[in-house]
């Protein structure tokens, strides 16, 4: 009986190393050898070229470079290695990754591409900054999780990019693999990005040439940029392609034309020409984005609430005597003082004694939060829209500290790399509109605080003494807008009054300095 189970032994042998022949790609009469210990590896097929770039393939694009077909709707995917099999070491198969936008806060839902930091083809290693995005709050760096090669861009610099949507790509080993469930092709995607894979006899799908740029470009046509010859170097697609494309599929009247309509920007010309141009004159569409857009939702939410405004004149002729003597013994040439600094230390002493004004409503719950600390917002007006950053815990600080965190503030915001952390948390806002030339201002609340404050410039104004002489007034006019929900006029004009006392002597600071 054993000689007879193991002669029905021997017989099933060959059928299941031709099966499993068969699932590798190896013809089914090659001659049967022993079974390795190991599951079998795929081997470097005579039939079939060398695989010299890693992708990532559906089941029916593979089948027409590979030697046998999955049943259909079997939705398997292949990966190879960026050399061939032969020359590949053992674990050091290669995968290309997809590098989705991560949530970067609460409520972001997309974020604006401002620039990249690499380029197709660069290497890549562990935590290297990638890209540059810009929510609604803040300016947030993307930094890589893996160590690898780019091998894709998918968005170029002003694309709108919704979490979850894969901006790279990215070629990377066995030991950073995550898993293939979680990878999807670029064939399946629907996100808008065209997938730039052709299959050509002989050799496996590669990327179409061009810049994220161009792919954009043609995407605003309507163009799949697979169907353009490219004229660069390398068979690379380049914009002129893209243009002249389009005027022969009828999409534009020329390339000039074109050229002008894709503008994002209208030139000034210089004075004293005459705008001769018929296309300076026509309508225009822009997408507000980045803190253009937080402040439609912002002032949408803030337009429902009932405001109260109160306006009150300051004289501020010791507090310009104070700054004229602290900068006359400056020393440091790096520190300007100002007056906001001032203004800044002495709301805070104000609101310890009417906390009120340093809350927040919650109206689902009818709540009022009283917030620990004073987290005053100054609104800055930068090239990328209004922004207000936030001084931490002003009642901490001395008014040295408070300008040196104003002038960082004012220097990230500047270049548009204000954190997350400098925008959020703010309890009041001063809105400084007197930097530009204002006298008096409206503000409205930036919710959920329940109070604002708008400065006007300090100007020289003629007033009346107790003797009724006129002397010079150095003026400044503030206007306090609050929350009637919250906050009712008296409470106003009373915090208001001991604002107004510090700011006309700010000697008595030094009654309350800690």
């Amino acid at each position: 009986m054993a000689w007879a189970r193991l002669a029905s032994r021997s017989r099933l042998r060959p059928a299941a190393s031709a099966s499993a022949s068969a699932a590798v790609g190896r013809p089914p009469n090659a001659s049967p050898s022993v079974p390795p210990p190991t599951p079998p590896t795929v081997p470097a097929a005579t039939s079939a070229p060398p695989l010299r770039h890693l992708l990532l393939l559906p089941r029916h694009r593979f089948a027409a470079a590979a030697s046998s077909r999955w049943p259909q709707g079997h939705g398997r995917r292949c990966f190879a290695s960026e050399a061939s099999a032969a020359q590949a070491p053992p674990g050091e198969a290669s995968e290309l990754v997809e590098v989705p936008l991560a949530q970067t806060g609460e409520g972001i839902a997309e974020c604006e591409l401002l620039r990249w930091f690499v380029a197709e083809g660069d290497q890549v290693d562990e935590f290297q900054p990638l890209c540059e995005v810009q929510s609604d709050k803040a300016t947030i760096e993307i930094t890589s999780r893996f160590k690898g090669k780019v091998h894709q861009i998918n968005f170029g610099p002003g694309d709108i990019v919704k979490v979850g949507e894969t901006l790279l790509k990215m070629i990377v080993g066995d030991s950073q693999i995550v898993s293939p469930d979680n990878i999807v092709p670029s064939a399946d995607k629907s996100n808008g990005v065209e997938s730039a894979v052709s299959l050509s006899e002989g050799n496996v799908p590669s990327g179409t040439l061009s810049t994220p740029a161009v792919r954009h470009l043609a995407k605003q046509y309507g163009i799949n940029i697979n169907e353009i010859v490219g004229t660069g170097k390398d068979g690379r697609v380049l914009k002129e392609d893209v243009l002249n494309y389009a005027v022969s599929k009828g999409v534009c009247k020329e390339q000039s034309s074109a050229l002008e309509g894709n503008i994002d920007q209208v030139e000034l010309l210089e004075e004293g020409k005459s705008l001769l141009d018929e296309h300076v004159y026509e309508d225009k569409k822009i997408l507000l984005r980045g803190y253009q857009r937080s402040m439609v939702k912002s002032m949408s939410l803030a337009a429902k609430v009932p405001h109260f405004h109160y306006l009150e004149e300051i004289n501020c002729d010791s507090l310009v005597q104070l700054k004229t003597t602290f900068q006359n013994e400056n020393k440091d040439h790096t520190i300007k003082h100002t007056f906001l600094p001032f203004l800044i230390k002495s709301l805070s002493m104000a609101l310890s004694k009417y906390p009120i004004l340093n809350s927040s409503f919650i109206e689902e719950t009818s709540e009022v939060v009283f917030k620990g600390s004073h987290n005053i917002g100054v609104a800055m007006a930068t090239a990328h829209g209004l922004v207000v950053p936030n001084i931490k815990k002003v009642q901490s600080l001395s008014i040295l500290e408070i300008t040196k965190e104003l002038a960082r503030l004012h220097e990230m915001a500047s270049h548009n790399r204000l954190s997350a952390a400098d925008i959020e948390g703010g309890t009041i806002t001063l809105s400084n509109i007197g930097a530009i030339g204002g006298k008096f201002g409206s503000p409205l609340l930036n919710l959920p605080e329940v109070a604002i404050i708008a400065l006007g410039r300090i100007q020289k104004l003629p007033r009346f003494d107790d003797d009724e002489n006129v002397y010079p007034s150095s003026t400044i006019n503030v206007t306090i807008g609050a929350d009637h929900r919250v906050v009712d006029g008296a409470t106003v004009a009373r915090f208001c009054n001991e604002w107004k006392s510090l700011v006309e002597k700010p000697e008595l600071l030094l009654l309350h300095m800690r």
